[in-house]
C-alpha cells in the first residue's frame, strides 16, 4: 500500500509499528536498558516533531533539520541522554535547547515537570503549538530566551538536559541544579564534542565522561557566539 492511499487508522498503525522498530533497534539494540525510556520513546510519535518533507523519514537513525540551522536529535541520542539523568517521575527538570519539542515530549514522560528554552523565538513558538494540538504534554512548559542563563525564577532543577554542543557547562545552569541533581551536556568544540554527565555533590559537579557525540552549537552568554561552527 502506498502512503497517498493509507487510511488516518492504517497510517496510524504503520507509525507505531515504526516506532516499536526504532526501539527494539535503535535502542534496545544499543543497550538502552531503562523500561520507562524506552516506553516514553514509544509513546512519543517522532513523526510529528519532523517537517512534512522528512515526515517518512522520521523513524531513521539519523538527527533530521527543524530549521533555522538546528536538527531533532537522532532517537538513541534522545534516549541515551534521558536515561543517563535517571529520572524517577517526580522531578522538575530543566532542558535547554527545545527546537522541536521532541526531547521535551520524552521528558514529559519521564519526570512531574519539564521547562524547555529555546533561543530562537520561532522555533518555541511552534514547540509550544505542537505540543498543545498533540494533548497531553501540559507539564512540559516552553519558553523563548537565552538558554546558557536558565530560568534562575523556577530554579532549582532535580535534572538538567542541553541539548546543543557547549564550550562548558554554563554557571548559570550549575547554580540552578539543585542538590544531588544531574546535568547531561555535550562539551567540548563547535563541531565535536564529549557527551558528558554529572551530578552535583556538596555544591560541585563529580563529572564522567560517556562518548564522542556531535550536537549544533549552543549559542548564548555562556555559550557559542551566533554562527559558530
Amino acid at each position: 500500500m502506498s502512503r497517498d492511499t493509507e487510511t488516518p487508522e492504517t497510517r496510524s498503525v504503520l507509525r507505531r509499528e515504526e516506532r516499536e522498530q526504532m526501539v527494539g533497534r535503535q535502542l534496545r539494540g544499543r543497550r538502552i536498558r531503562s523500561e520507562h525510556v524506552l516506553e516514553a520513546m514509544l509513546r512519543v510519535p517522532r513523526h510529528e516533531f519532523v517537517a512534512e518533507k522528512f515526515c517518512a523519514r522520521a523513524y531513521d537513525d539519523a538527527p533530521l533539520p527543524i530549521g533555522e540551522g538546528q536538527t531533532i536529535s537522532q532517537p538513541y541520542m534522545v534516549a541515551s541522554m534521558s536515561e543517563a539523568l535517571e529520572l524517577t517521575g517526580d522531578e522538575r527538570v530543566l532542558e535547554v535547547g527545545t527546537g522541536s519539542g521532541y526531547q521535551a515530549a520524552v521528558l514529559g514522560h519521564l519526570a512531574r515537570e519539564v521547562y524547555t528554552i529555546e533561543s530562537r523565538a520561532g522555533l518555541a513558538l511552534a514547540a509550544r503549538e505542537r505540543l498543545a494540538r498533540l494533548g497531553g504534554y501540559e507539564n512540559v512548559h516552553v519558553h523563548a530566551g537565552d538558554g546558557t542563563l536558565g530560568l534562575p525564577e523556577l530554579a532549582p532543577f532535580d535534572a538538567i538536559l542541553i541539548a546543543a554542543g557547549a564550550p562548558e557547562i554554563p554557571p548559570p545552569l550549575v547554580a540552578q541544579l539543585a542538590e544531588g541533581g544531574k546535568i547531561v551536556v555535550p562539551v567540548g568544540g563547535a563541531n565535536e564534542q564529549q557527551l558528558i554527565c554529572a551530578q552535583k555533590v556538596g555544591g560541585e559537579l563529580r563529572s564522567a565522561a560517556l562518548y564522542y557525540c556531535r550536537f549544533v552549537p549552543l549559542v548564548g552568554r555562556h555559550g557559542w557566539a551566533p554562527g559558530s561552527r
